[in-house]
């Protein structure tokens, strides 16, 4: 029995070396050499920036390249004139890794077989608003009907305009729509090339100087007319750099705080300033608005209610042609992570579905993966 028992141990002994042995040999995932994070519109200034959401703060505060800077990975960001759409053909090439893009562009994305996370938000309840020329008869969305009205098509801005529209009860078909990019729009409303046009904050500079009046914003209405932004990556470098990914989560994570707080607000419109859009705009923009709700990185009720909403309208007006399944998009876990090690948990408020503060045990909060 003493002899059996000995061959026994001795096996097991073999067995245990020969599993730590591959354990050992096997291949331990090497940082990747660069992470390349795409930004779904042109920027500007120099290095090229953008405005309207925390990234933009760690972009040129070089939050990231500092992260990184110790490991040796190299940070780009790369900026997409052609915004969500462009952006999701850099992801389907695998040029990105990350991407900040609106909420339509990245159901699309979803729809036509990206594989994406959701990690967080980056900039949420931007405002529409639509422009005419100064001396233009337009005075209102009813006015729009039979004229030609500039719509970036595929970008976030696109639906909230159709739902804009609806409200007002006409439907896309009732205007002639030209689908313009921001500077092209610009181009084209100051030329009198269009009757109108859909846009953003973008629009505020273009007023300031004389060259066209807001008659319609989302401001004060009712927040499912305004349009979301998130970070997302893909899932392939997800699982491969588990570690990278939290990094990345955690900068941004920084940045919303920064963004949020009031005391900063001057400082941050600087910030956004530097990508061509003045500080008189995004004080408009943001005019009347707590920072930390537009900068809030929550993936709540809200966030998680809108973007099925834009899913079940997209599906409905054919911008995509199937279904896409919103809940096992979000991905959590690391901005879960990133708000535990900056004791961040009840810094923002979480909202319901409706947009409105959520009361204690709704349980509108950041949503699980």
């Amino acid at each position: 029995m003493q002899h059996i028992l000995s061959l026994v141990r001795r096996s097991a002994s073999a067995l245990l070396a020969l599993a730590m042995s591959a354990f050992a040999a096997a291949p331990v995932q090497a940082a990747p050499e660069v992470v390349r994070i795409g930004v779904a519109t042109a920027g500007g200034g120099e290095p090229v920036t953008w405005g309207g959401s925390p990234g933009g703060v760690a972009r040129v505060n070089n939050w990231l390249e500092e992260e990184f800077k110790a490991s040796g990975v190299k940070v780009e960001w790369l900026f997409f004139k052609g915004a969500g759409p462009a952006v999701n053909e850099a992801l389907s090439n695998k040029q990105i890794d990350f991407a900040y893009q609106g909420d339509l562009p990245s159901i699309v994305g979803r729809s036509n077989g990206l594989k994406t996370k959701l990690l967080l938000v980056s900039g949420a309840r931007n405002n529409l608003y639509v422009v005419a020329p100064t001396a233009s008869d337009v005075h209102s969305i009813k006015d729009l009907k039979d004229r030609k009205v500039s719509i970036f098509r595929g970008t976030n801005g696109h639906l909230v305009a159709i739902n804009v529209l609806a409200a007002n009860g006409l439907a896309e078909r009732d205007i002639k729509g030209v689908n313009l990019d921001t500077g092209s729009a610009q181009a084209a409303l100051v030329s009198n090339g269009v009757d109108a046009a859909f846009g953003g904050y973008e629009w505020f500079k273009v007023r300031d100087q004389g060259l066209a009046r807001i008659v319609y914003s989302t401001q004060g209405q009712d927040p499912a007319f305004t349009r979301q932004a998130s970070l997302l990556v893909r899932s392939e470098f997800e699982q491969a750099n588990p570690a990278e990914v939290q990094r990345v989560v955690d900068v941004f994570v920084r940045a919303a705080h920064w963004s949020s707080e009031e005391k900063n607000r001057e400082a941050l419109f600087g910030i956004w300033a530097r990508s061509g859009t003045p500080v008189a705009s995004w004080s408009a923009e943001f005019d009347k608005q707590p920072l930390a709700q537009r900068n809030s990185p929550l993936v709540d009720d809200f966030i998680v209610g809108r973007y099925k909403a834009v899913v079940a309208d997209a599906l409905k007006l054919k911008l995509i042609r199937r279904e896409v399944a919103v809940d096992g998009w979000f991905d959590t876990r690391y901005l879960q992570n990133a708000l535990k090690k900056q004791g961040l948990e009840n810094y923002w408020t979480a909202f319901d579905a409706k947009g409105n503060p959520a009361k204690p045990g709704t349980g509108a909060s950041v949503a699980a993966q």
